[in-house]
Order: structure tokens, then C-alpha cells, then sequence
């Protein structure tokens, strides 16, 4: 079994136990990729409903949550006490720390990655989503990111501090929604130069490597190219006049 099939075993498995045990279950935190394994097991599953929560609404790395179908709950109501913040400080005149540095920090200390979400870092220190069972440990351990030492407190996820994200919104028309045409219109390549990028295994979909320059985009799949950065196909319009696709692209930059 490779990695891919035993995510979805596991996914399946939350997914039966909601619907035999009538509650509520969730995985831990999926990346993007290991999100579009879940939407593919969603699919084939009947008698729960589900839903996908980081904690706050851009969450890149969220679970999945499973809801027996007859279940008079609303989502908010499902996802409660799913996901707490941990709060990091920093002292003020100490050096700047990266996304890399929290996140290494935490990971020395044995925590598993499906564990945590995202982390939001800011000026003086970062928020980070995790689950509510390493908060004690955490609030106990976790005393250093990089070579600082930190403080660290919990925070209700309605009080975490999103950072502003700079996008830029691209509107293009393609011939088709075909992976090179996609990713030559969000980083302003040529076609030719995408579908060299993406033979050499420089862009991944969904945070899966693709090869296949003739590859469906699917709407709302996450474009990564290394070297360029990120990109979300928004939308896929209706035809134009010429017979191509209008596209809307968001840029981060």
C-alpha cells in the first residue's frame, strides 16, 4: 500500500465510523494534495455529510469533517473544539522567525504534522493551529523557535490575526483548461516554456507533482511552480467569441 492509498484508508475509516457510530469524527490536518484524496473518498461515501476547516476561512491545511446525514447540526456547530491557536511570543528586539522556524521547532519535539494547521506568522511571534490534544504539551515544551526563546498561550480561533495576503487577479482567455495553457497564463510564461517547466517536474497540482502537460484544471486546484510561486484557478467562465475558456486566476505574490 503507498502513501496515497493509505491516506484513503484512513479517510475511510473516519468516514465509517461516522456513519456506524452516528458522531462526529475528523482527520487530522490534510495538505492540499492529501484534501483532493479526501473530495475522491467523499464522492463514494453515503449517510454523512462533510466538511473541510483549518479554523478560519483561507486555511491551506484543513480537515476533514464527517456528519451523520440525519444529524441536526450545522457546521459551525460540528467543527467546535476541533482546532485551538497556540499563541507564540517573541521578545521584541530578538531576530526575525520564519514559518520554517516554528514549525522545525515543533517538529523536534516529536509532534507529528497532521497535528498542526497553518501557521500565521507576524512581526512579533505567530499563531498556530493545532489539535486540542498537544496544547498542554506544547504550553509545557515548546519554549524555543530557531535559537529565541518564546512564550507561548492558548487563543479562541475567533481571535487569531490573519495576515493580509497580496494576490493579483488575472483574467485570461485559453484554449483549453489543459495544465500548460493554465500555467502559462498565471506566471506570464509561453506555452511552450510552461510545458517545459512542467516535463522537468517543476509544477505541481494540488500539491501533487504532475508530468502531464494536457492535464485537466479542475476549479479552485492549487498551481505551484517552482521558482514562481503559487497560484488558484478562481474560475472557469464560458466560451468567448474565438472559441476559448475564460479563466480567473489569483497570483500570490
Amino acid at each position: 500500500m503507498d502513501k496515497d492509498e493509505l491516506t484513503i484508508a484512513k479517510i475511510e475509516d473516519k468516514i465509517s465510523q461516522c456513519r456506524d457510530g452516528w458522531y462526529v469524527t475528523a482527520t487530522g490536518f490534510l495538505d492540499l494534495h492529501e484534501q483532493a484524496l479526501a473530495k475522491r473518498a467523499v464522492m463514494r461515501a453515503a449517510g454523512v455529510r462533510t466538511l473541510m476547516y483549518g479554523g478560519y476561512d483561507d486555511a491551506e491545511r484543513r480537515m476533514l469533517v464527517c456528519v451523520p446525514a440525519d444529524l441536526p447540526i450545522s457546521d459551525e456547530e460540528a467543527a467546535e473544539g476541533l482546532v485551538e491557536v497556540l499563541r507564540v511570543s517573541k521578545p521584541a528586539m530578538s531576530r526575525a522567525l520564519s514559518h520554517r522556524d516554528y514549525l522545525g521547532s515543533i517538529l523536534g519535539l516529536g509532534i507529528e504534522r497532521r497535528l498542526t494547521g497553518d501557521i500565521l506568522v507576524r512581526e512579533d511571534g505567530a499563531d498556530i493551529f493545532i489539535v486540542p490534544e498537544i496544547a498542554d504539551f506544547l504550553l509545557r515544551e515548546y519554549r524555543q523557535a530557531g535559537r529565541t526563546e518564546v512564550r507561548t498561550n492558548t487563543v479562541p480561533v475567533t481571535d487569531v490575526i490573519i495576515p493580509e495576503v497580496r494576490c493579483q487577479i488575472i483574467k485570461d482567455t485559453v484554449s483549453s483548461v489543459r495544465l500548460d495553457s493554465v500555467v502559462s497564463s498565471a506566471f506570464r510564461l509561453s506555452r511552450s516554456n510552461a510545458a517545459e517547466a512542467i516535463r522537468r517536474g517543476l509544477v505541481s497540482v494540488d500539491h501533487a507533482e504532475c508530468l502531464r502537460t494536457d492535464a485537466k484544471v479542475e476549479e479552485g486546484s492549487v498551481l505551484v511552480l517552482k521558482g514562481k510561486g503559487k497560484a488558484v484557478l478562481d474560475g472557469i467562465g464560458s466560451g468567448s467569441k474565438k472559441n476559448r475558456v475564460w479563466i480567473t486566476i489569483r497570483r500570490f505574490i
